[in-house]
């Protein structure tokens, strides 16, 4: 059996330039990854399976529309490679929020294509494999890095970022599902220039001045199409330790950083009575997925 993390992906920027004539956005980003992740596993199977847990399965099941994009994936990988039946037993532990702008069905569809290249031994390289899995989704490319990385076009111009100090961070969801495109049709033209960040290498208040100058662009319309994302930023912000917080990608999963992973447990501790309805996890900025364990 083969065991993959898909880590949260975590816009710390996201900046709206335009839009193409297909509809794809032109997007400029800096993208983090946290410690905070779901898991597949791959194993042999007698055809292509898909079975969830976790403690967002249901959400997943609720929200599904049509084909779930893991097997959406796990197929495409097979066309690519030539398997006319392909046959897997697939595996979600789903632990972070559906549909919540911190590329979670991304993220688990970029894990797959990387358990199956092993199961079924391709030799495929990452450039090959972001191929393969753009047309699925503009976010897929950078959950398959999963390392630190500035993204620009629609999601297929990635490049490596600057290190990024391990900061602590606070994820919080209302538990409120944000399709992307609904947020992208309420942009409604609302289109903002590209960012400059520059910031020291590993060092945090560099990198956090440099976001504070930046924003995301789809934090307005997200806001209009689910205010109690206001409250979540509100609560973030005046947590002690509270170095910066901002919604990440489509929403709605807001994200605070800290000066470490304490202080972002401490922080998630000291969450108002009236966030307990929402979910919400503390951890880390990551290098990347080999840090974790599965």
């Amino acid at each position: 059996m083969i065991a993959i993390a898909a880590p949260a992906k975590i816009n710390l920027t996201l900046h709206v330039l335009g839009r193409r004539a297909d509809g794809y956005h032109l997007l400029d980003s800096l993208v983090a990854f946290a410690s905070l992740h779901d898991v597949v596993r791959a194993s042999d199977g007698a055809a292509l399976t898909l079975a969830v847990d976790g403690p967002t399965a249901g959400d997943l099941a609720a929200n599904l529309q049509g084909d779930n994009l893991v097997l959406r994936a796990a197929r495409q990988l097979a066309k690519a490679a030539g398997l006319s039946a392909p046959k897997a037993a697939l595996a979600l532990h789903k632990a972070l929020p559906v549909a919540g702008g911190i590329g979670g069905g991304s993220a688990d569809a970029a894990a797959a294509l990387l358990a199956l290249a092993k199961l079924w031994r391709l030799d495929m390289s990452e450039a090959a494999m972001a191929d393969i899995a753009l047309p699925l989704g503009a976010d897929l490319p950078v959950c398959l890095a999963s390392r630190p990385m500035t993204m620009s076009g629609i999601g297929e111009r990635l490049a490596p970022a600057s290190a990024l100090p391990p900061l602590g961070i606070l994820l919080v969801n209302p538990r409120v599902a944000l399709p992307t495109a609904e947020v992208f049709r309420a942009l409604n033209g609302g289109f903002g220039p590209a960012g400059s960040l520059t910031y020291l290498v590993g060092d945090a208040p560099s990198l956090l001045a440099a976001l504070r100058a930046a924003r995301n662009d789809l934090e307005p319309p997200a806001l209009r199409l689910a205010p109690v994302i206001g409250d979540v930023l509100a609560a973030l912000r005046v947590l002690p330790g509270a170095r910066l917080a901002r919604m990440s990608g489509s929403g709605a999963t807001c994200f605070a950083l800290f000066d470490n992973e304490a202080a972002a447990r401490a922080a998630q501790a000291a969450l108002p009575v009236s966030a307990q309805d929402w979910w919400s996890a503390a951890g880390r900025l990551i290098a990347g997925r080999d840090e974790l364990d599965v």
